[in-house]
């Protein structure tokens, strides 16, 4: 049984360490690893390949592995795998979004944290010298309390139903809208859970509102210049999940106006984020570079669960993180 792992790309990090693949089968030694660093030749590597860890993988490398039965995307997302010959096939897909849930979802509550108490612009007055307790305490939006605030969450998976948890813990009241409300996510928790349909209903009522929802054609763009209206003046976008979740043009024209207090972005339409781009220019605006899951600790979480998979795999055992290949998440 073969296992091929190609991990490329240009942030270091998320490419996988060296030992993942050696301590693979240390662990299993009745698997063939071979690891990668690129994707040269690849359809050679994949041909008598079994399982295949990796984020990305077109068709025509599917139509080669004759051999495959399971994909593992050490990303939550899966849009880049979903090729019409992946969807066609048997092969099983399973993602990493335990992995990444409770960990993005600790940046989605700083990011909120640091909104409500207004620390950026406390930073660009402490980088000037300047003692402006007036101006951080007094200037729209003024510094808040996330104890009786609003969050609306739209998705309620791995990353959204963790921000909830915490979200409540901290006193807040939670509104979630999501594509199925009627699922049982396993979390024990009060919150209130819309349609995707009422949607509206809980930007409007939003002091804070988290997007952690996969990137599909339902939800592509779903913030844009008709629902940044309907937000409260006072209210945060907050985005942890993917960047075409928002239309980057309109936010950046509610923020330039002032028609909502700020936004705090992890994630973007095209990564990295250009030089020219007017989002850099936003004082209402705190950027983050896509590093919401990165932490010390991210290959050995990863680690955890491949370890747990591939015993579940080799017994005949249903997998951790499966996904629907037909609704994309």
């Amino acid at each position: 049984m073969k296992l091929l792992i190609i991990i490329q790309h240009p942030f270091a990090l998320w490419n996988a360490p060296q030992w993942l693949g050696e301590r693979i089968h240390r662990d299993f030694p009745q698997i063939e690893v071979d690891q990668r660093n690129t994707y040269k030749n690849v359809e050679d590597h994949i041909r008598d390949a079994e399982i295949f860890f990796g984020w990305s993988l077109r068709g025509e490398q599917v139509r080669t592995a004759k051999k495959l039965r399971w994909i593992h995307s050490t990303a939550a997302a899966v849009h880049q795998l979903m090729s019409p010959e992946l969807l066609l096939s048997d092969i099983i897909v399973t993602n990493a979004r335990s992995v990444h849930g409770p960990v993005v979802a600790e940046h989605a509550i700083g990011l909120m944290f640091a909104l409500a108490k207004r620390l950026p612009a406390a930073v660009r007055y402490q980088q000037q010298q300047v003692w402006a307790q007036e101006q951080v305490s007094c200037q729209h939006p003024h510094p808040t309390e996330l104890a009786g605030s609003i969050l609306g969450l739209i998705g309620y998976g791995a990353i959204g139903s963790e921000v909830a948890r915490s979200a409540a813990a901290l006193g807040m009241r939670v509104l979630v809208a999501r594509l199925h409300p009627q699922k049982d996510s396993g979390v024990k928790q009060d919150v209130e859970t819309f349609a995707l349909d009422r949607l509206d209903d809980v930007i409007s009522q939003s002091d804070f509102l988290v997007l952690a929802a996969p990137l599909t054609e339902k939800t592509r763009h779903i913030i844009n210049t008709e629902r940044l209206a309907r937000m409260k003046p006072e209210g945060y976008v907050i985005n942890v999940a993917r960047g075409a979740l928002i239309d980057e043009a309109a936010l950046t024209e509610a923020l330039r106006n002032g028609r909502i207090g700020g936004a705090a972005l992890d994630v973007f339409d095209q990564e990295p984020l250009p030089a020219g781009s007017p989002l850099w220019e936003l004082d209402n605006l705190l950027i983050t570079p896509h590093t919401a899951a990165t932490t010390d600790k991210m290959w050995e979480r990863h680690y955890a669960l491949i370890k747990e998979n591939l015993r579940r795999y080799l017994a005949g055992e249903p997998l951790l993180g499966l996904v629907d290949k037909q609704v994309g998440y």
